[in-house]
């Protein structure tokens, strides 16, 4: 299946779309409340008494369903194993097409965009970071913003839906930093660094994961 060719400006536009909507604003608006407040533990119950003729220490009596079938409901409730990690490709996987590295979505899930913002960071510090306007990356294989999250995506690393949500987690923390640009303008600011790119995506990044997300 053909990868959609996606420009870091046209990403930018449509992450700036899917902020703006709604049911994004719902998201965002309470990420900082996602876990429940701590309250008092709950006082203990009672515990009832055997019935006669039952020893208390034979526990299987207690139980109303077969021990097979909690050992089978409680592996179900296990979490996933989380993905092998995979290195990036060297230097020279940086400057290469894109389409070379196609292989490597072959049989990968999707991730949750704070898991996409991680891997995007991976590039930009590992290949490079760049601000060059317009452009996917550099001679040197560096990459804008928006580049490494689609870079990250056409290595494997998440779906086109999961590139338009770190996109728009991105866009999220930076209105929250009072910028009210989107992520090209942001990233060819004046005066921006590597350091700085980085600090965004890691901020983004754990908003994201704090969200659930």
């Amino acid at each position: 299946m053909a990868i959609p060719v996606l420009t870091p400006d046209q990403l930018d536009t449509q992450a700036s779309q899917l902020h703006d909507t709604q049911a994004w604003q719902s998201i965002v608006s309470g990420w900082e409340f996602t876990a429940p407040e701590p309250g008092p533990p709950p006082a203990p119950a009672s515990t009832p008494a055997p019935a006669p003729g039952r020893q208390p220490s034979d526990w299987r009596s207690l139980l109303s369903v077969p021990v097979d079938q909690l050992v089978d409901d409680a592996l179900r409730t296990l979490p996933a194993a989380p993905p092998v990690e995979r290195p990036l490709p060297g230097r020279l996987g940086a400057v290469l097409p894109d389409r070379v590295h196609a292989w490597r979505r072959v049989g990968q899930g999707d991730l949750r965009p704070s898991v996409h913002l991680g891997y995007a960071r991976q590039i930009l510090a590992e290949w490079g970071w760049q601000n060059t306007p317009y452009r996917l990356r550099n001679a040197r294989g560096a990459r804008c913003v928006c580049g490494a999250l689609l870079t990250a995506h056409r290595l494997g690393y998440g779906s086109p839906t999961t590139v338009n949500r770190a996109g728009a987690w991105l866009i999220t923390e930076l209105r929250s930093q009072g910028w009210l640009g989107l992520i090209g303008p942001w990233n060819r600011a004046p005066g921006r660094t590597a350091a700085d790119a980085l600090a965004l995506v890691d901020a983004a990044a754990r908003r994201a994961a704090a969200a659930g997300h």
